[in-house]
């Protein structure tokens, strides 16, 4: 039974479009920063270019994955391209704790070997980047339902905040002369970005190696299934993610014996469950009328026999065969 309802991702027109002009601005901006820092002999700017370039990084990598997730099942990639998302957001947040750990140390070098900053110039550029990545935040936060997108959002609300932040440190070295000012607020920004990675590193691997979604109960799954009439028992149960929006369910259910158009009927209010309660969309349920002897809930895989340098496959004890009706 295919049952192929369209997901809660993303659409892809809308975001890439968001994506484009992120990209566009976030280049314009590496380039203004890089020349005013070039102009100005200054370190901090050139690093702040250095800086937007894994923004604009983080973006390319998130544009290619919605590109990817938009392109259709193939015969070699039979889901698609749905996990291109989830690896791009894993990516991102590595290549973001990796950043957030290098201004922690330079940071706490600059406490040993204080720099003289300027704060107006520094004060300038950050308002300019404050403005920029204040937008592309704004234009991703109404799609971080999606965890590759989310990862790019963290990424530039980071920045924004981290800017803002060397707006209020340029004010206060301005009016104190405390250099220590700067490295004490890259420290808060560090914390405030390796804390979101994190996160996000833990979500992307718990797809990445097939989990059971976070916001799912199995054992709910399984009562709600159970609840339908004519199934017996529900073993062999597994349900994971394609990409951060997208779910999957495979198990064996046995029900009273019945004909096909009643099994069929039954494989209707099975998923009508899961669609409608758990939002799972793609299944395949094996029907079974004897039970097949299980192992920790699991159904014990055959055991190949060799025989004259073949493989031969036993069915268990009893050699039953199982009714295969599949639901998608």
């Amino acid at each position: 039974m295919d049952d192929h309802a369209k997901s809660s991702a993303p659409e892809p027109s809308g975001i890439k479009s968001i994506l484009k002009f992120s990209l566009a601005l976030t280049l314009l901006y590496i380039l203004a920063t890089l020349y005013f820092g070039l102009r100005a002999h200054s370190l901090a700017l050139i690093s702040e270019a250095g800086h937007n370039l894994s923004d604009f990084l983080a973006l390319a990598l998130s544009f290619v994955a919605v590109y990817l997730q938009s392109r259709p099942a193939t015969d070699s990639k039979t889901f698609g391209y749905q996990r291109a998302g989830v690896l791009a957001a894993f990516v991102n947040a590595l290549t973001l704790l990796v950043l957030a750990i290098w201004i922690a140390i330079a940071a706490i070098h600059r406490f040993a070997d204080p720099v003289t900053v300027q704060p107006r110039l520094m004060m300038y550029v950050a308002a300019a980047g404050v403005l920029m990545n204040g937008a592309i935040a704004a234009l991703l936060w109404k799609f971080s339902g999606d965890v590759n997108i989310r990862s790019v959002f963290l990424h530039m609300l980071g920045d924004t905040l981290s800017t803002a932040a060397v707006i209020l440190g340029g004010l206060a070295i301005l009016f104190t002369g405390y250099q220590w000012i700067d490295p004490v607020l890259s420290l808060l920004i560090s914390a405030m970005i390796i804390w979101s990675s994190i996160g996000i590193v833990r979500e992307t691997l718990h797809i990445l190696l097939e989990g059971t979604p976070r916001n799912l109960n199995l054992s709910e799954v399984r009562t709600a299934m159970e609840k339908v009439d004519g199934v017996i028992n529900v073993h062999d149960l597994h349900v994971w993610s394609l990409g951060s929006q997208s779910h999957a369910l495979a198990s064996h259910i046995q029900v009273v014996d019945m004909g096909l158009g009643e099994s069929e009927a039954l494989l209707e209010r099975v998923n009508h469950q899961l669609r409608d309660h758990f939002g799972i969309h793609h299944t395949t349920i094996q029907v079974e009328v004897t039970d097949c002897v299980t192992i920790g809930d699991c159904c014990s895989p055959p055991e190949p026999e060799v025989i004259d340098g073949h493989s031969h496959h036993h069915h268990g004890p009893g050699g039953h065969t199982h009714d295969h009706s599949h639901a998608h």
